[in-house]
């Protein structure tokens, strides 16, 4: 792409900085990390961006094989962008980088910031301790706001599923759904706010059996 940044060493991270060190590009990626979007949605869920730098990103992420265009049932016109298998490995490497960032949250970007549900989403997600997962397969729903998502734990692996818990191959019935608003879990993992304060003070609620409610509270590390 005319004009693009190249670090031009022969390094790993110089390589990937390359195609995603541009600004807005890990945003971007943030957000299809939650699930598939339509270009609108992706420019309301970016304010800032602009339409004409939010195609350029797309278009970067395309022709480097990270996000691909699916056709919307009953639209003709519009397109809903997806990442790709090559662009799902990002995943562990932004959700780090959430977990590391968290720590440079203040009060006053609290109050300062609009908080959207996405970003409740990958705090949750980014709070997942791979160490500590369950030995049993089991599903935990989380309704952040107006959003559901799944943490699906199957054969020692977690995966992350939009939408409600159900009968499908997807995980099943959730043995525990966890109901918190947007800035809950960013705030915890800030450290501005303990899970025993946020459960005392009703700003989340955890329904489920006790043990599968102790083996999700602590693969959050909140145990």
């Amino acid at each position: 792409m005319a004009g693009k940044r190249d670090y031009g060493q022969f390094c790993g991270l110089a390589a990937g900085l390359n195609i995603i060190g541009e600004r807005w590009t890990l945003l971007l990626v943030r957000e299809l990390l939650v699930s598939p979007l339509r270009f609108n949605e992706l420019l309301d869920n970016l304010p800032g961006v602009g339409p004409n730098l939010l195609t350029e990103r797309l278009k970067m992420l395309a022709e480097h094989d990270l996000v691909e265009q699916l056709a919307v049932a009953g639209d003709g016109r519009a397109k809903l962008y997806r990442l790709t298998e090559l662009g799902q490995q990002l995943r562990g490497p932004v959700l780090g980088l959430a977990r590391w960032g968290m720590q440079f949250l203040s009060v006053q970007d609290l109050q300062a910031d609009e908080i959207r549900p996405e970003w409740g989403i990958i705090a949750v997600q980014a709070m997942v301790d791979t160490d500590r997962l369950p030995e049993v397969d089991e599903t935990y729903e989380f309704q952040v706001g107006d959003e559901r998502f799944r943490v699906v734990v199957q054969g020692g692996a977690v995966s992350f599923v939009p939408g409600p818990a159900g009968g499908d191959d997807a995980g099943g019935p959730a043995a525990v759904v966890v109901t918190s608003d947007p800035d809950t879990f960013i705030q915890i993992g800030a450290g501005m706010l303990t899970a025993f304060d946020a459960l005392a003070a009703g700003q989340i609620k955890i329904e489920g059996p006790a043990d599968a409610i102790r083996r999700c509270t602590r693969m959050l590390g909140l145990h």
